[in-house]
This record gives structure tokens, C-alpha cells and sequence, in this order.
């Protein structure tokens, strides 16, 4: 399932690339535009590999207590800041960005103040589950995580974005990677719903048992927060 996955994102990338030539050489708007929604596609299919910061949002969502509406907010500023970031690096490619890329495709002081920050969030999901009493998170903190957990760029499109450039066509990458967003939102937002919708469902079910709920919400509260922690360590002092 994985390698059919694979198979069929290098297809898209490769045709991307042989129409980013085409209108590169004088191609014209027409034929280029008629093939960008296929960039929603690539967008769903590439963040349905590893990676996109997937498990932090749905360990993140499982424990904050968030409704629809907050699940899709993070994910869409996940997603919006994933593939944003790309766009910045490879048109704002200043000195100070080869400190930051550590090899094509990564950014590896971006990876470590992502996985730090969420690492803070972590943190305070412990003490909130510990010391304080239970609550609902707020919209803010929500978007913020989803904003964190974004700030690793998107390899993909830094390299289409590298490759339009190249060509002379940077406006070419940025439609590609507006659409680009719009499936990685597609995907991202699927695993925010499902998430929120099983984690609704079971508290439903344990509606009758109050006191036990509360348990088990601090008990995931913890357990989320724990689950960041170790992400954000691990991530930056043991990769």
C-alpha cells in the first residue's frame, strides 16, 4: 500500500516537473493550469506517507478535548504552515538559510524549535493534567500547536519550488504549491474529524460515568502530553 503510494506521488511529481518545463519554454498558462488540480491529488496522496506531523495532531486532539470545528482549524494550520514554509525557504534563500538546511529537503533547526515548542505544549498538558482541574483547551492553543507542528517545510514542494525557480518560473511553484496545500489539508483534516469523532463517541459512551470520564480525560491529557514530550527529545537530542 505504501509503495503503490510512493509509485503514484513520483508519477505526479514527474509530470509536474515535464509541465513546469513546458510552460517554462513558452508553454502558456493554458495547458499548465488545466493540469494543477492534479496538485490536489499529490497534495492528499504525499501526506498520507510518513511523516506531516500526523500522530502529533491526532495524539494532540485525542487529549485536548477539541470539537469539529477546532480539529479542522488545527489541521489547516498545520497543513497551511507545512507547505508555507517550503515556499519562504526557496524564495527567500538568504546566507543564513544554508545554517538552517541541513541537505536537500530538511531543515534541521526548523525540525528542532518545531519538536521544542511542541515539546512546551507537552509540558503543560502534564501539569494541567496533574494540577489542574479538568477543562477544555482553548481555540488559540489549538492553532498554535498546529502552527509548530507545521514549521518542518515540506520537502516536496521546496523541490518543486527549487525546480521552478531554476526554470525561471517561480510563479509556476506557487500555484503548484497552493493546490498542493489544498490536498495535504484534505488529508490532514480527515485525521483531525476521525479523531475528534472516535474521541466523541467514547466519551458519549461514558457520559452515565462522570467521574470515571474525568479520569480517563486526565489520564489522556497526560499521556498526550507525555507522548510530545518525548517526541520533542527524542527529535532533538537522540536523532
Amino acid at each position: 500500500m505504501l509503495q503503490a503510494i510512493v509509485d503514484i506521488q513520483r508519477d505526479i511529481y514527474l509530470a509536474f516537473a515535464e509541465h513546469i518545463k513546458t510552460f517554462a519554454n513558452g508553454g502558456g498558462w493554458s495547458a499548465f493550469l488545466a493540469f494543477l488540480p492534479m496538485g490536489i491529488v499529490f497534495g492528499a496522496v504525499h501526506a498520507m506517507t510518513p511523516g506531516h506531523s500526523k500522530a502529533v495532531l491526532a495524539a494532540y486532539l485525542t487529549g485536548a478535548s477539541a470539537g469539529m470545528r477546532r480539529g479542522l482549524m488545527v489541521s489547516l494550520a498545520l497543513s497551511a504552515t507545512h507547505v508555507t514554509m517550503a515556499v519562504v525557504i526557496a524564495l527567500f534563500s538568504l546566507p543564513f538559510v544554508s545554517i538552517m538546511l541541513g541537505s536537500a529537503g530538511s531543515a534541521p533547526l526548523l525540525e528542532d524549535v518545531s519538536r521544542g515548542l511542541l515539546g512546551i505544549i507537552g509540558a503543560w498538558m502534564l501539569w494541567s493534567a496533574f494540577f489542574r482541574p479538568l477543562h477544555v483547551h482553548g481555540e488559540g492553543q489549538g492553532v498554535a500547536v498546529g502552527f509548530m507542528a507545521g514549521l518542518i517545510p515540506c520537502p516536496l514542494t521546496l523541490f518543486v519550488m527549487t525546480f521552478a525557480i531554476s526554470r525561471g518560473v517561480p510563479e509556476a511553484g506557487i500555484m503548484f504549491a497552493l493546490v498542493m496545500m489544498t490536498g495535504v489539508a484534505l488529508t490532514l483534516s480527515s485525521v483531525a474529524l476521525a479523531t475528534v469523532f472516535f474521541r466523541t463517541r467514547m466519551e458519549k459512551l461514558l457520559a452515565t460515568q462522570q467521574a470515571l470520564l474525568t479520569k480517563i480525560s486526565k489520564a489522556v491529557e497526560a499521556v498526550t502530553g507525555l507522548i510530545l514530550v518525548i517526541v520533542a527529545v527524542r527529535e532533538i537530542f537522540i536523532r
